[in-house]
């Protein structure tokens, strides 16, 4: 049995390599997705049906069962998804390299860091308003709160959540539990962003699929954080002290996973991260990493996490190939 594991491992590790370079090259082509719906847009649909036609609104008790129906059918169907996923990888060099191709497509590297980029060039703009719609692509926050340090704080946060929920996380389910584990990480983590919310009408229907979110993300949102700390030097940091910052102050976020790699990128940056912030009407009023850091963030600091999500990533790869490598 470990055996059948290691050699699954190894096969796993070998097509993960291969997509973060893929990924990492090609990245999302708009002129793929202008013509073909992307796998994401498929699971929201999915979602969004069983949104329409099983979210009662009027039961808390009935909304919580159908809730849990649906996040276990998404389950079921993302384990059958990949299951038939790894058999076309089996039937020969093409499916192999058509299923690699799924991984990469389900990656966000290359799409992550341009989103980012985007709005450290839209800083450039005298007219802050720029800024303020770009932001808006990749912050579920007020843009008209925020000045521009606080855009490019609120970037830097999102860039390294979304570090962990876009590209840390399942590239370690794909590894550790193949095409199944990739493709239900991938349905929970929509569904959780589309009906996770602690509002009145998804706090009972979406409450399953949300812990199980959080669930799936414990073990890579701590990877992500021990990373960024790991990587620190490279924009001035200390290892240490971003170590100690995360394991100190990452619980203070409202999310259990969240904190881990905003804390570590607060003390590698050494910039107060978090804080009070508003989204819509509701108002968070949190503590801030790092509060002794730096609060006047701008685009140079937005570049900065830019280079420190690099080195990241180039790690990771490290990593995953000193994986292979041993058991190769």
């Amino acid at each position: 049995m470990l055996l059948d594991y290691t050699l699954f491992l190894s096969g796993t590790l070998a097509s993960l390599l291969v997509a973060l370079l893929l990924d990492a090259i090609l990245g999302d082509p708009d002129w793929i997705w202008r013509r073909l719906p992307h796998p994401v847009v498929w699971i929201g649909k999915l979602v969004g049906l069983f949104d329409r036609v099983l979210n009662l609104k009027r039961n808390n008790a009935l909304n919580f069962l159908l809730g849990l129906f649906v996040t276990l059918l998404l389950v079921v169907l993302g384990i059958s998804g990949g299951i038939g996923l790894r058999w076309v990888s089996e039937q020969s060099l093409y499916g192999a390299a058509a299923a690699i191709l799924f991984v990469a497509i389900l990656l966000a590297q290359k799409s992550l860091y341009s989103h980012v980029k985007r709005v450290a060039d839209a800083l450039k703009d005298p007219n802050i308003e720029t800024a303020r719609q770009t932001v808006a692509m990749i912050v579920g926050r007020d843009p008209q709160q925020l000045n521009k340090s606080g855009i490019s704080r609120a970037t830097i946060e999102s860039c390294a959540e979304n570090l962990s929920d876009g590209v840390v996380a399942p590239a370690f389910w794909f590894a550790v539990a193949g095409f199944p584990g990739l493709v239900v990480y991938k349905a929970i983590n929509t569904a959780d962003s589309m009906i996770g919310h602690k509002n009145e009408r998804y706090h009972a229907f979406g409450w399953s699929a949300a812990r199980l979110d959080d669930l799936l993300n414990l073990i890579p949102a701590r990877i992500t954080g021990v990373l960024f700390a790991l990587c620190a030097p490279i924009v001035g940091g200390s290892v240490f002290r971003s170590l100690g910052g995360m394991l100190r102050e990452a619980g203070w976020h409202h999310s259990p996973n969240a904190g881990w790699p905003e804390a570590a990128s607060a003390y590698a940056l050494g910039i107060a991260l978090a804080g009070p912030r508003q989204y819509g009407n509701q108002k968070v009023d949190a503590p801030f990493f790092n509060a002794s850091g730096r609060k006047d963030a701008g685009k140079r600091d937005i570049r900065r996490i830019l280079n420190l999500t690099i080195a990241v990533l180039a790690l990771q790869w490290l990593i995953y190939l000193g994986l292979y490598a041993a058991l190769a």
